[in-house]
């Protein structure tokens, strides 16, 4: 036996150290080895590529990297292992995605804020990547109509394409991808300021398939090119149209008359939605969970009511800076089937006319984990305490302004309020 090495003997050392060859790779064949690789996420894989020759060959096989994520990369790593492994690794991952060529097998790939990206990195993907599902390119601002072009010649399997905030693509980009793509479920579009409603009749005619849409701030769309998307996409679960301030009913009714499977709706900022189209939806749409509603500043207690009675799912309810809002719609909503067991957050800052009385018709919400009270200049402290004592692990956020202080004694200095002051 050699001599030992920091208690380990000097033919073992030179095992691990100096021969590539360990037990490990030994007794397992390379065929296992690279089935239990198969297993590991991103940062393990590039942690274990550093431990031999052998394991580097094994770790980088792209038969491993069918789900990457470079946005969360690093923010994974551990910081004393940051310096070492995000050179090297993401160096080498980049490297071999020159990168698409040696990962074939890849369907998940998030690049999402990668502002690099330009649309070569899309043609790459064409070309070596026919099994990409699901693709996340937000805030890639370089990208074109040309990626989508490409990703629709190459990747017919694609499922999910995220493209928020690319505001170079326009119709035609959009035209070419759903064409070559009909298994599209999921299309991310927030920020795509150039897309109007031709854009949307593309995805109506071609996306039978698609559950999630999301069009926040996509403000040159209309009526007319959602309700193609509604009559064209049946089975359509979420919607986000916050922004878009010239929808108005009609979508609502759409939505209603075709889209039954619906179960999140976003509708911020939409000034012209009323409780005619609210209670369309309401009335045809049963598996709503989770709705925002906030500014839709025309909607009163009559949508509440509706709600109460036909969504007996919905969890999340976001009313804010619903003026209208009084508390006998709370009260309709808190005596409704999905206030004991359902309904988690009700949202109700900057809506004047809600009271402590609200509070009362909450207090049997059972599960009921966040209200938002800001700017409900009728809400109490002692509101609060009473409700408290019921949901004792409710979050209510609110805000109570400082009592201006009395006027003082003989002087006639300028009196502020004391939050004036702080400022």
């Amino acid at each position: 036996m050699g001599k030992e090495v920091n208690g380990v003997s000097r033919s073992r050392f030179e095992m691990f150290s100096n021969n590539d060859e360990a037990v490990i790779n030994k007794k397992l064949p390379k065929e296992l080895l690279l089935r239990i690789f198969s297993f590991l996420d991103v940062v393990t894989l590039c942690r274990c590529a550093q431990v031999s020759r052998s394991w580097n060959v094994l770790a980088l096989d792209g038969s491993n990297w069918q789900r990457i994520d470079l946005f969360d990369f690093q923010r994974d790593i551990e910081p004393s292992l940051s310096c070492v492994e995000s050179q090297s690794c993401v160096e080498e991952v980049r490297r071999q995605m020159t990168f698409a060529q040696n990962c074939r097998n890849i369907e998940l790939l998030s690049l999402n804020g990668c502002t690099k990206i330009t649309d070569s990195t899309c043609n790459s993907l064409s070309k070596f990547c026919p099994k990409l599902k699901h693709l996340d390119l937000a805030s890639c601002t370089s990208i074109t109509n040309l990626s989508l072009k490409a990703l629709s010649e190459g990747c017919p399997m694609l499922e999910q394409l995220n493209i928020s905030w690319c505001d170079q693509v326009t119709k035609d980009g959009i035209q070419a991808l759903v064409r070559c793509c009909p298994g599209l479920k999921g299309l991310f579009l927030k920020g795509c300021t150039q897309l109007e409603d031709e854009a949307l009749k593309h995805i109506g005619a071609h996306c039978p398939e698609l559950i999630t849409l999301n069009l926040q701030t996509c403000s040159q769309i209309t009526d007319e090119g959602l309700i193609t998307i509604c009559r064209g996409c049946h089975r359509l679960q979420s919607l986000c149209v916050s922004g878009c301030a010239n929808i108005t009913d009609a979508i609502l009714n759409a939505l209603g008359q075709n889209c039954p499977r619906l179960r999140i709706l976003e509708v911020a900022r939409c000034s012209q939605l009323t409780d005619v189209g609210f209670t369309t939806l309401a009335r045809n749409c049963h598996e709503l969970e989770k709705m925002d509603l906030e500014e839709c500043v025309q909607i009163t207690d009559s949508t509440l009511i509706q709600l109460s009675i036909h969504c007996p799912r919905l969890q999340v309810l976001s009313l804010s800076h619903c003026e209208l809002i009084t508390d006998d719609g709370i009260r309709h909503l808190g005596s409704g089937p999905c206030a004991h067991d359902r309904l988690e957050v009700i949202e109700l800052d900057n809506c004047p006319l809600i009271t402590d009385a609200s509070l009362e018709h909450l207090k049997t919400c059972h599960s009921l984990d966040r209200i938002e009270l800001y700017d409900c200049q009728q809400i109490t402290r002692a509101g609060i305490k009473r409700l408290r004592t019921h949901l004792p692990n409710i979050k209510v956020h609110a805000y109570f302004a400082p009592v201006t202080p009395p006027p003082s004694v003989g002087g006639s200095r300028q009196r502020f309020c004391r939050c004036c002051i702080l400022l």
